[in-house]
C-alpha cells in the first residue's frame, strides 16, 4: 500500500481512485470494489472487531480512497508506516448538499432511491449486510447522529470538519496532502513524486450518478426476484 486515502465519502474519492489509477497508483480500492461484489462486505465487517492482514485485504492495490478503507486510517497509517496519506478535502457546505442527495437520502429520504434499496433489502441478503456495514461504519465514526432524522446541514460540515481535524492531528505532516480535484494535478503529482499527466484531471460520480446506480440495481435485483418468483410458482 502506497497512498491511504482519509478522506470521507462524497469528497470526489472516485476522481481520486481514477487519477491515482492514472499517476501509477493502482489498482486503487474504493466503496465500489465492494458494490460491484458484496461477498466482500462480511471480511470488512469482520475488520471492526478482529485483527486484519492488510496487506491480504487489499490484496494488489497499491492505494485506497473512500469508504471502507478510509474508515480504517488510522490502523492503515500505522500497518504501512512508508505510505503515503491523501486527505480529500472539500467546501463544508457543498459536502452536505451531496450527502443530503445521496447516502441520507438512501437512509431516510423521500426518494426513489432509498424506496428501490429498501425492497431489494428484502429480498437480497447481501445488499441487506452492505446497509448494516454502512450504517456500522456511521455509528462508530461518531457521525451517525449527524445523519439521522431530519437533515441538517450545518451540523453535517460541522462534522466533516472534525474528521478532517482528526486526520491532522493523527498523521505525521510530512506524510499528509490535503487535496480537492480544484487543486489540479500539481500538489498531487508534486507530493507523490511522479510526473504530471497531459491528460485533464478525470471529474466523476455526481450525486445524479450516484443515485442512477442504486436505483438501476436495485431495480434489476427485483426485477431477476420476480421472474424466479414466477417461474418457481409456474
Amino acid at each position: 500500500m502506497k497512498i491511504i486515502g482519509a478522506g470521507l465519502p462524497r469528497t470526489a474519492t472516485l476522481t481520486q481512485k481514477i487519477a491515482l489509477e492514472m499517476l501509477g497508483f493502482g489498482p486503487c480500492y474504493h466503496m465500489v470494489n465492494i458494490l460491484s461484489d458484496l461477498d466482500l462486505v462480511p471480511r470488512w465487517a469482520d475488520a471492526f472487531d478482529t485483527n486484519v492482514d492488510w496487506t491480504a485485504m487489499f490484496g494488489d492495490s497499491q492505494s485506497t480512497v473512500d469508504w471502507p478503507g478510509s474508515f480504517f486510517y488510522r490502523e492503515l497509517v500505522t500497518a504501512f508506516p512508508d505510505a503515503k496519506v491523501l486527505l480529500s478535502v472539500r467546501d463544508g457546505a457543498a459536502w452536505a448538499r451531496s450527502m443530503r442527495d445521496t447516502i441520507w437520502d438512501v437512509f431516510y429520504g423521500d426518494s426513489l432511491q432509498r424506496y428501490m434499496s429498501e425492497a431489494r433489502a428484502r429480498i437480497d441478503p447481501r445488499w441487506q449486510n452492505y446497509i448494516d456495514l454502512l450504517t456500522a461504519m456511521w455509528r462508530k465514526s461518531g457521525l451517525l447522529g449527524t445523519l439521522e432524522g431530519e437533515f441538517d446541514a450545518d451540523e453535517m460540515a460541522r462534522a466533516m470538519e472534525g474528521h478532517n481535524e482528526s486526520v491532522r492531528q493523527f498523521v505525521p505532516k510530512d506524510r499528509l496532502l490535503e487535496w480537492s480535484p480544484a487543486d489540479g494535478w500539481e500538489p498531487l503529482c508534486a507530493f507523490l513524486e511522479v510526473p504530471v499527466p497531459q491528460a485533464p484531471l478525470p471529474h466523476v460520480n455526481d450525486s445524479a450518478t450516484f443515485a442512477g446506480r442504486i436505483i438501476d440495481a436495485s431495480l434489476d435485483a427485483v426485477t431477476r426476484w420476480q421472474q424466479q418468483s414466477a417461474t418457481a410458482g409456474s
